[in-house]
């Protein structure tokens, strides 16, 4: 029985990556995000979204349109009006010394979402006392 000398065997590495980063199509985004291909090309349409399309003119998101889709979708769950969201995306590609400007519309937004949150908390306390006097069980 021979043994294999592994000092002289050629270690094989994977190919190097190219510089792009890895893509998603739209349906695989629409797919991991929960918004539609639809609501994906509005947004493109309506500038909040810049996606890089491929030789075949297929959409090519990468992982920071990703992060973009989440982030708008998050707004827009706040309800923040696409107006305000299209605004902080210019703000955001006229660079960082919009940072000031981008920080007071956030802010701002916050503030209405907070007074909202209050809004909701009497309206539900309301609903409550209704269900415990028709003797049911307020929910925790």
């Amino acid at each position: 029985m021979t043994t294999l000398d592994l000092r002289d065997t050629p270690i094989t590495r994977p190919p190097t990556q190219s510089a792009a980063p890895p893509t998603e199509t739209i349906s695989e985004v629409a797919e991991r995000t929960g918004v539609t291909a639809h609501t994906l090309r509005y947004y493109e349409r309506i500038g909040l979204l810049d996606v890089p399309r491929d030789s075949a003119g297929r959409r090519n998101y990468t992982p920071d349109d990703v992060d973009r889709v989440v982030f708008i979708t998050r707004l827009r769950q706040l309800d923040m009006p696409i107006r305000d969201i299209q605004r902080y995306f210019e703000l955001v590609a006229a660079g960082p010394q919009t940072e000031p400007d981008r920080l007071a519309l956030l802010v701002k937004h916050r503030e209405a979402v907070r007074v909202r949150m209050e809004a909701l908390r009497v309206a539900l306390g309301v609903v409550d006392y209704k269900i415990a006097k028709y003797g049911g069980t307020a929910a925790p």
